[in-house]
């Protein structure tokens, strides 16, 4: 196979070619530098998917009415320890940061806090949210939902979302903190569609086609339907992280949220519901986080399998590849610059800090991100 032509750039490179980009969509200044800097995040911690390809999608929601760009967000207390965040039908990364601000706030007061949030959109990658958590001091539960993308179990059509199952703990005193990110699909759909744009094959196994048979097409496995991990187990989940963030919160449920990528007549109103716990409810801090260093003693003391070279507290290889790329720069594939770059174009924006004075961008590159499906359904 031929090898893909990368490009390294450094993080302040990507996020400014992402604020350029989204300032065309009329945000706010500092919500485009917040919306920036959690995109290159994505990407630094090798999550392309939920990175800054994403842009060219984002604008055209905003262009279509989808999405508003200077949300109005509204918090409401409606219970001692829970908080309701109507989202104005903003991006979901301002959406979610509120909600979890707002959240660390109450639980500093109650204990525990459980923040329920409507009229929102995609909000990338659900770490963002777990590390606001973490890194404030809090243990947290952190669950979104989204378009149909997998089937109930026993079913043959898209139903459920490929929402992820997101949670954190703090770290102790020489320990690191517990991140959690993971989606109830056997890969994320957005890899899928990195893969799509990239013009790569995926894996056997993971997706299906329109028609049900089995798929390495990535255009074809986008297009069709992901498969859960675990069988029912995974399809059961993801069943509870629609019922928890889209049905229990008042936000668009069991198949009525509209795709990110082809359906451009309505606003998604996606879900949120986050709980948010403080560390100390049952012991001192002090003894936390000289719990955690023991835990974390212990898991790196286990015996390992052959093919295991270290094991690692889940976050860690996430925090390690963020290291990698701070030092040695972020590897973006020609496709996905090019898409960037033709985006730039479109919207009358220079960055020769990124794409230097003359770039040759692949002829058709990232319009497979807006391809219209044949006899696609009206919830996909």
């Amino acid at each position: 196979m031929e090898e893909k032509k990368t490009y390294i750039r450094t993080r302040e490179q990507l996020e400014l070619v992402a604020e350029r980009l989204l300032k065309t969509g009329g945000l706010r200044e500092e919500d485009t530098k917040q919306i920036a800097v959690d995109l290159v995040k994505a990407d630094m911690r090798g999550l392309y998917s939920h990175g800054v390809s994403r842009i060219p999608m984002y604008l055209k929601r905003i262009e279509c009415n989808c999405v508003k760009p200077q949300p109005d967000i509204q918090v409401e207390q409606v219970g001692m320890a829970a908080l309701k965040v109507n989202g104005d039908d903003g991006m979901g990364f301002l959406v979610a940061h509120k909600a979890m601000e707002e959240g660390m706030k109450l639980a500093e007061k109650t204990g525990i806090a459980m923040v329920g949030c409507t009229h929102s959109t995609h909000y990338g990658m659900a770490a963002l949210y777990v590390k606001q958590a973490v890194e404030n001091g809090y243990a947290c539960m952190v669950y979104t939902n989204s378009s149909a993308a997998l089937p109930v179990f026993g079913g043959k059509s898209v139903f459920l979302g490929a929402a992820p199952f997101a949670a954190g703990m703090p770290g102790g005193y020489h320990s690191p903190a517990y991140v959690l990110d993971m989606a109830m699909t056997k890969t994320a759909r957005g890899k899928i569609r990195v893969a799509m744009i990239n013009n790569e094959p995926i894996p056997e196994g993971l997706a299906l086609d329109s028609e049900g048979n089995p798929t390495t097409d990535a255009k074809k496995a986008f297009e069709g339907i992901c498969l859960p991990f675990g069988g029912p187990k995974g399809a059961a989940l993801a069943m509870l992280m629609d019922m928890l963030a889209g049905m229990y919160t008042g936000s668009n449920y069991g198949g009525d949220v509209s795709s990110l990528y082809y359906r451009f007549d309505e606003p998604q109103n996606l879900g949120h519901i986050m709980f948010i716990m403080k560390p100390d409810l049952f012991v001192s801090l002090d003894e936390y986080k000289k719990r955690m260093d023991e835990y974390y003693r212990r898991l790196k003391a286990l015996p390992r399998a052959p093919w295991c070279d270290e094991i690692l507290m889940p976050g860690e290889p996430e925090d390690r590849k963020t290291e990698a790329a701070l030092k040695n720069g972020i590897s973006m594939t020609k496709e996905i610059m090019d898409s960037l770059y033709l985006e730039c174009q479109k919207r009358g924006v220079t960055c020769p800090e990124v794409f230097g004075d003359h770039w040759e961008a692949a002829e058709g590159s990232g319009s497979v991100v807006f391809e219209p499906k044949e006899n696609q359904n009206v919830h996909n």
